[in-house]
């Protein structure tokens, strides 16, 4: 299977919805766009990794690396993890709590929430 990412401006947001397997051949994508948000300006950057089926290592360092790259830049990063997504649950939210790093990130249910200045992540 392969990666697919799409973007799009929900207001001050990019939002980046991407769908597939993350992992060593096609989490580079992944960092490619979340770096050319930053270059065109971005400062407020959703992740909607909902439709993520599998995600390895490599995956999760993306994300890290994205994390520290937003922060960088006095910038926000949300990530999109719903209890249900992907098939029969959010694989991404699985891993990251598996590694114990979930915590390092505000996730948020759905696009609606992720966008929503008064929304408040949800707990770990």
């Amino acid at each position: 299977m392969s990666l697919k990412v799409i973007g799009e401006d929900r207001g001050e947001w990019a939002v980046l919805r991407v769908s597939g397997e993350l992992d060593l051949v096609t989490s580079p994508l992944v960092r490619q766009h979340v770096h050319d948000a930053v270059a065109d300006g971005r400062r407020s950057l959703v992740l909607d990794l909902s439709q993520v089926l599998f995600c390895d290592s490599s995956g999760v360092g993306v994300l890290i690396a994205s994390r520290r790259l937003m922060r960088s830049c006095a910038g926000r990063l949300r990530l999109i993890l719903p209890a249900q997504g992907a098939v029969d649950g959010s694989h991404v939210n699985r891993v990251l709590a598996a590694l114990g790093v979930r915590r390092l990130f505000d996730c948020y249910p759905d696009l609606d929430e992720a966008t929503d200045d008064a929304a408040s992540p949800l707990s770990a």
